[in-house]
């Protein structure tokens, strides 16, 4: 069964009519599409940003709404390619770590997760959420990842929560309690099989591992469409 992304219920079909726009004005203009700072500043995303967000408002969220709109355009971009992670896939990436060397050049994806595998406290004094998936993109001519988590996707709740974590793969990680990264938080996580992230640096990680596990033969092939302009 098809699982949504987070770009086909926010974005829909509507991407195939703001984004070619965007992109063209990128051109003319001769911005590096990575260049978030630039990406903001065309009037069609400004507007595009207005659009989506809410009446009330979102105060500091705005930040997060606009990470949202700069990812989903680069995973248009790259003809909305998705890394569909399976069980076992995911619990050999967590316990074990890929070799760098392995992996092919970063580009724009959705890496979607089993549901409810992975967990985290994202807003303080709130419940934990579930982990559908993240969205990441190549900066720094691939030395470095943006990864944008998106967490507590549900059918019957408008929106999700979004984190996003940018930099180089993290070395020698560990957690401050000594317990082992990805290891569960919640009460009987380890019996049920769950996993948890502590941190912004261990989404990061995650991100990592599932770039070079892409890149080597430790995940299936991605699927891919063109945008509906390039055909």
């Amino acid at each position: 069964m098809h699982r949504p992304t987070p770009f086909e219920l926010v974005f829909g079909p509507s991407a195939q009519e703001v984004f070619p726009k965007i992109r063209q004005a990128l051109l003319e203009a001769g911005h590096d599409h990575r260049d978030r700072d630039r990406f903001l500043m065309l009037r069609d995303v400004v507007t595009l940003v207005r659009e989506l967000r809410p009446d009330e408002g979102l105060g500091e969220g705005i930040d997060q709404l606009a990470a949202l709109v700069h990812h989903a355009y680069l995973h248009w971009e790259a003809r909305e390619r998705v890394i569909e992670v399976g069980p076992e896939h995911l619990a050999a990436l967590l316990l074990g770590v890929p070799e760098a060397d392995k992996a092919e050049s970063p580009s724009a994806h959705y890496a979607q997760l089993p549901p409810h595998r992975i967990w985290a406290q994202v807003i303080p004094g709130q419940p934990p959420e579930p982990l559908d998936g993240f969205f990441v993109h190549p900066i720094s001519d691939g030395a470095a990842l943006r990864v944008l988590g998106i967490f507590g996707m549900h059918p019957e709740r408008e929106g999700f929560s979004v984190v996003e974590a940018t930099g180089p793969r993290p070395l020698a990680l560990v957690r401050a309690d000594g317990t082992e990264l990805f290891s569960p938080t919640l009460t009987g996580g380890k019996a049920a099989g769950l996993f948890s992230i502590a941190g912004e640096e261990e989404l990061l990680d995650l991100g990592w591992r599932i770039e070079l596990g892409a890149g080597s033969t430790q995940l299936p092939a991605s699927s891919s469409k063109l945008p509906a302009s390039s055909s």
